[in-house]
């Protein structure tokens, strides 16, 4: 069983930079899908970025392409994402979430799909 550990969170001022890290135990997520999602106060949870583990492909949502970054470190069984040019709608909770994809599937961004989760990281970008 794969358990996921956020960090990295804080208060940032707009267009600053944080980078959020997911550290993954139990065992290897080796042919998992990690993805992030974020939810703010009163908002639905919505999907960031996945990357598939094994191969390194990747997709950002719409709101954050050209700004956040997702990426991996197989030494270190851990993902990151890289935002910079923070605004303040970015402010939420950040969450990781791990699962196998099923085979040959695109990335599944329906955040009730994933059986494993982090327990989020708070993220704050003040004006």
């Amino acid at each position: 069983q794969v358990q996921l550990v956020e960090s990295g969170g804080g208060l940032v001022q707009a267009g600053g930079s944080l980078r959020l890290s997911c550290a993954a135990s139990g065992r290897t997520v080796s042919g998992y899908d990690m993805v992030w999602f974020r939810q703010a106060p009163g908002k639905e949870r919505e999907f960031v970025a996945a990357i598939r583990w094994n191969s390194g492909s990747f997709r950002t949502a719409d709101s954050v392409k050209g700004r956040f970054t997702i990426s991996r470190d197989n030494a270190k069984n851990t993902v990151y994402l890289q935002m910079n040019s923070l605004k303040p709608e970015d402010t939420a909770a950040y969450y990781c979430a791990a699962r196998v994809p099923p085979p040959r599937s695109d990335f599944i961004r329906a955040p009730g799909w994933y059986e494993t989760w982090g327990q989020g990281t708070q993220v704050t970008v003040s004006s």
